[in-house]
């Protein structure tokens, strides 16, 4: 039984003449005639009674035939719903981010996404790198954005954008005399880091060796010992206003919010500035590239944007 004999069958019936059947379905009469009678054979039961003028369906292939046309509308369905799927901008994309890249990348991203894609619903998350990599794994997510390196079995990465690293100052630090600002500068004062386990804390530290001496300083020991106790970087930018030490921010976070130098204080690193690369990762299974390729352009298009905003208070800094 094939469909394309349950469509024959359902045209004869409601042709109720072979050549007409036929004509409607672009065969001859004889190749329609022949695949009926196969199916009927298949079957064991005639679907129509045949006599010299007319044909007339059975009690049986009525009900047959009212069957074969619930198939075949559902064909249908799922041939427009295979249709549908060939607009890859259509589905929903499920993007992640990790936290110290969600809050400050996204409300760039999401309004040029829309524009891009705007019959393309968005559902986002900010969570941790660990998590956001299982949940990419286990299809939670289509796409995540993280900091590179990022190694995982079939996941493809695709560096955005490199952003630098900026110290943050609370206004009057005497560091505010300085244009720009090294590691070892840093090391003597009181720093104020993500605590462990956040792969930021873990890229400034990688990135500034001279900070890893003091977060295993002696606590006896005579100079200012490390604080750890900032549980995102927004309660770090807060502790910093306050007064109770430094630290060290993406650019875009040190800048997301405005303030009069006399609270707080960006300042750039002096050669070789420490960054990260921030990336995109997606499965190699995901079976939708236009989206991916959509979504990589306006992160691309939105850190235009951001960097515009972003450049004026570290230009000033250094003036």
């Amino acid at each position: 039984m094939t469909l394309t004999e349950l469509r024959y069958v359902v045209t004869l019936a409601r042709e109720r003449h072979f050549g007409r059947a036929a004509e409607r379905c672009h065969v001859s009469q004889p190749t329609l005639s022949v695949a009926v009678k196969k199916l009927e054979d298949e079957l064991g039961i005639p679907l129509f009674e045949r006599s010299k003028n007319s044909i007339r369906v059975t009690e049986t292939g009525k009900r047959i035939i009212e069957q074969a046309q619930r198939v075949l509308d559902q064909v249908g369905v799922i041939r427009d719903m295979a249709q549908d799927g060939k607009n890859q901008l259509n589905a929903p994309l499920k993007v992640g981010a990790i936290y110290t890249i969600g809050p400050y990348l996204f409300p760039h991203l999401l309004p040029e996404l829309r524009r891009a894609a705007p019959d393309m619903p968005l559902y986002i998350e900010e969570n941790y790198t660990a998590t956001l990599r299982q949940k990419l794994r286990q299809s939670e997510l289509d796409a995540i954005i993280i900091a590179l390196p990022f190694e995982e079995p079939e996941v493809v990465t695709l560096p955005l954008y490199d952003e630098p690293f900026v110290v943050l100052l609370p206004g009057g630090h005497p560091l505010t005399e300085r244009d720009t600002l090294t590691a070892e500068e840093l090391a003597q004062e009181q720093l104020l880091l993500l605590g462990p386990g956040h792969c930021f804390r873990d890229q400034v530290l990688e990135s500034c060796p001279p900070l890893v001496d003091a977060v295993t300083r002696n606590p006896s020991a005579a100079a200012p010992s490390l604080v750890t106790e900032g549980s995102s970087l927004e309660t770090i930018r807060h502790m910093v206003a306050s007064g109770l030490g430094i630290t060290v921010l993406p650019l875009s976070a040190a800048t997301a919010m405005q303030y009069d130098e006399s609270i707080l204080a960006v300042r750039p690193f002096a050669a070789p500035v420490p960054f990260r690369t921030v990336a995109l990762a997606w499965r190699v299974t995901f079976p939708r590239p236009k989206a991916i390729d959509v979504l990589s352009l306006a992160a691309s298009q939105c850190r235009v944007i951001e960097k515009a905003k972003i450049e004026t208070p570290a230009a000033a800094a250094t003036a």
